[in-house]
């Protein structure tokens, strides 16, 4: 027979091993509202813009990802004329509407402990049409079955075939800073 303290013992051991066994059956890990940032730094001129549209998802059991970005959700620019020519004249939206990253995480990693793990996440990067293979550091941080990723890397605009008109060389780079911030739920 339990006392009344072993009773809720048990069930507390009964309802942290459910959590456990839910947590480690856990595959994927969505996101439909991530953010991702970009800065050009020229000479002339700084151009800001961001997106709250990054999705993507996680296989935790194949330690594979994929995460898109629709080009047209960008907002920010210094004028809206800058911003329609991101979107005719250098990414060519129409043609090539979205930018993503798919592979494979490289560190092995227990999805089902909480903690910040640096990973490099090896993949192609596809913008503009062109494909690059690139493997980009993260932090990948767990807690209570939920995942964060925060990045910081380069893109290069000649690295996918995106001209720079040299009547705008000294107002656009070529090295674009990326940051990327988003949070993944189990689903």
């Amino acid at each position: 027979m339990f006392t009344k303290r072993g009773f809720w013992n048990v069930f507390v051991l009964a309802i942290g091993l459910t959590l456990c066994s839910y947590l480690a059956a856990v595959r994927l890990y969505k996101t439909s509202s991530g953010k991702i940032n970009f800065r050009s730094e020229a000479p002339l001129e700084l151009i800001k813009a961001s997106s709250d549209d990054l999705v993507g998802v996680i296989d935790s059991a194949k330690k594979i990802f994929s995460f898109k970005v629709s080009i047209s959700s960008f907002q920010g620019f210094n004028s809206r004329t800058q911003r329609e020519h991101f979107n005719e004249n250098y990414m060519q939206t129409e043609q090539f509407p979205e930018a993503s990253f798919k592979g494979k995480i490289i560190e092995d990693i227990d999805f089902s402990r909480n903690g910040t793990y640096p990973v490099r996440a090896k993949g192609m990067l596809n913008i503009h049409g062109v494909e690059q293979e690139r493997i980009i550091k993260s932090d990948l941080t767990i807690k209570n079955g939920d995942i964060s990723i925060k990045s910081n890397f380069t893109v290069l605009l000649s690295d996918h075939n995106i001209p720079i008109p040299k009547v705008v060389y000294q107002k656009l780079a070529n090295e674009i800073k990326v940051e990327i911030a988003t949070n993944l739920e189990p689903r």
